[in-house]
């Protein structure tokens, strides 16, 4: 038998989730959207954090979470539930002795899915990306939402042909801009019942901690990766705007290879890394047009970005030169 427990996941805390101003700031105004009894829905472009603020709002909440990622073939059922197997019943009755009575009955066996068991129970629905689902597919979540009541089909037994939504249930919502390829416009009766929060770039302290967070390399090395992507980002060359998800490649590549961002002959290595992460993520694929124009200018600000900054062995070096000044001169203390 199908255990529909086994769809929900236990909340918890993110690993490396990084709270600066910026993100308290959102966390707060969604938090007191839910208290007022409101779906909150986070749309944005990719790579704005918007599913890791979702599942972060969600451990905020202490609610188990029912997740769905939104799919061009998804229907109706595919959220409510459907018969999945039959069910086999067969009854011998031996009451007379030389009689022998069998009664015999098989029947489909109802499953309930994902929406169902987080309305039933008062989870915390996550539905990722769910314009990629047809918006006739989603028509089930205007009653959910606004009348906190749950039509049910026919053939799910006896039991009443309406679910009563739990008064615990909430519901965040994720999606891209319409323009994306695979995104459905969504119903005006769907988004008038939500509140829609625009999620867009981080601000720069927000991307260097992610950053730093995410790769464990130190602050001024996370700087001059965030300033490329940023400096690229503004420079209007792309096709898709780089996102922190750039910045992580980047950074997560360097401590892995164990390369320095330094103005060294090993800052070649930095720079094809820099190229090639970046150029694949701002453009169509097969657009070497695009790409070619987009690694001049990550070229123009490796070299800018490397010009200004030291390099780690210079920094370390002064570190270290510090901590020996300080240890073999140290400062008297006024009596």
């Amino acid at each position: 038998m199908i255990d529909e427990m086994t769809t929900v996941l236990e909340p918890s805390p993110l690993p490396d989730f990084v709270e600066t101003k910026y993100v308290k700031d959102i966390t707060n105004r969604t938090l007191s959207y839910i208290k007022a009894g409101f779906p909150v829905h986070f749309r944005g472009v990719s790579g704005t954090g918007k599913t890791t603020m979702a599942m972060h709002i969600a451990s905020k909440i202490g609610r188990p979470v029912v997740m769905i990622h939104g799919d061009e073939e998804f229907t109706t059922s595919d959220l409510v539930g459907g018969e999945h197997g039959y069910r086999f019943k067969r009854v011998v009755d031996r009451f007379v002795s030389r009689v022998l009575k069998v009664e015999e009955d098989m029947i489909k066996r109802w499953v309930d899915n994902r929406l169902t068991v987080a309305c039933k129970y008062g989870f915390t629905l996550i539905y990722d990306e769910f314009t990629r689902s047809r918006p006739e597919a989603n028509n089930i979540l205007l009653s959910i939402l606004q009348e906190k009541m749950m039509d049910l089909p026919v053939g799910r037994g006896g039991e009443e042909p309406y679910l009563k939504v739990d008064p615990e249930f909430t519901a965040i919502f994720t999606s891209n801009p319409e323009e994306y390829a695979g995104v459905h416009r969504s119903q005006d009766a769907l988004r008038d019942r939500m509140i829609t929060l625009d999620v867009d770039h981080f601000d720069y302290e927000t991307e260097v901690a992610i950053t730093q967070a995410k790769s464990k390399l130190s602050k001024p090395h996370a700087e001059i990766i965030v300033n490329i992507v940023r400096g690229l980002r503004e420079s209007g060359k792309c096709e898709f705007a780089p996102t922190i998800r750039g910045c992580i490649m980047i950074a997560k590549t360097l401590k892995v290879q164990n390369i320095i961002p330094s103005r060294s002959s090993r800052s070649d290595g930095f720079l094809k890394m820099c190229q090639d992460i970046l150029a694949s993520e701002t453009s169509r694929v097969g657009s070497k047009t695009n790409q070619t124009k987009v690694k001049e200018v990550v070229k123009d600000l490796v070299e800018k970005e490397l010009g200004k900054t030291k390099s780690v062995e210079e920094i370390d070096l002064s570190a270290c030169r510090t901590r020996h000044r300080q240890g073999r001169n140290p400062r008297k203390k006024p009596l």
